[in-house]
C-alpha cells in the first residue's frame, strides 16, 4: 500500500515538471511571438513614399527612413520649383498648381505670389498665352545641421508665340519636417526661401 502511494507521489511531481515545463515552453513561444509582431510592426514603419518624377508616388523600403532624408529633399525642393514656376495660360491651372506648390512651403513663397499676382503678372500671362517652363540643374542640400539648408540651381523659359526669353534660377532656403500627406509627400517645409538670381541668359526668336 506505501508502495502504491509512493508510486501516486511520484506521478504527480512528475505531471508538476511537465506542467512547468509547458507552462515555461508557452511563455518563451509568446515572448518570441511578441517580439517578432513588434519587428514587423516597425519594419512597417519604415515604408516611405517619393515622387517617380514628379507624377506617380513608389513605395521606397528602407532600413533607417532617416538614410532616405537627403534625396527626400532634394525631391521636395524641385517639386516645389516646378510647381510654383511651371504656368500655363490658364487661371484654373495657375490656381491648382500654386496651391501644390504653397502647401509645400511657408509665408515667403505665399508673399511672392501675391506680389506677382497684384504686379498683374498672370494676367498678362493668360491673356499673351505664355508658357512658362523651368528646367533643374541641381539641388544642394546641407543636412549636417538642422533645419536643412537648401539650394536650388535652374533654369526657367517664357515661351511666347513670337521668341523664348531664357533666364537663370537660383534659390535658397530652410527645410523644417513635417507630418507626410497626400500633398507633402516627403515630409518637409520650406522656409525663408528667397530668389538669388533670376537674371535673363537670352532670347531666342522662334
Amino acid at each position: 500500500m506505501f508502495r502504491s502511494l509512493k508510486n501516486i507521489q511520484s506521478a504527480f511531481s512528475l505531471m508538476r515538471i511537465y506542467l512547468v515545463l509547458i507552462t515555461v515552453i508557452c511563455t518563451m513561444i509568446s515572448v518570441y511571438a511578441l517580439w517578432k509582431s513588434y519587428s514587423f510592426a516597425e519594419k512597417q514603419r519604415e515604408k516611405i513614399y517619393v515622387l517617380d518624377g514628379g507624377a506617380s508616388l513608389i513605395m521606397a523600403l528602407q532600413q533607417d527612413v532617416n538614410q532616405n532624408r537627403p534625396a527626400e529633399a532634394r525631391a521636395h525642393v524641385k517639386m516645389f520649383h516646378e510647381y510654383f514656376f511651371t504656368i500655363s495660360p490658364d487661371k484654373n491651372t495657375i490656381e491648382e498648381r500654386v496651391t501644390q506648390a504653397l502647401a509645400l512651403a511657408g509665408s515667403e513663397a505665399f508673399e511672392q505670389y501675391q506680389n506677382l499676382k497684384e504686379s498683374g503678372f498672370y494676367d498678362k500671362v493668360i491673356a499673351a498665352g505664355i508658357n512658362c517652363e523651368i528646367q533643374t540643374d541641381s539641388v544642394i542640400v546641407n543636412t549636417e545641421s538642422y533645419p536643412f539648408k537648401a539650394y536650388y540651381y535652374g533654369k526657367t523659359a517664357i515661351v511666347r508665340t513670337s521668341n523664348i526669353t531664357y533666364r537663370n534660377l537660383e534659390t535658397e532656403c530652410l527645410l523644417s519636417s513635417c507630418a507626410r500627406s497626400d500633398v507633402n509627400p516627403h515630409g518637409f517645409m520650406i522656409e525663408k526661401w528667397r530668389v538669388i538670381d533670376n537674371s535673363d541668359i537670352g532670347v531666342v526668336n522662334r
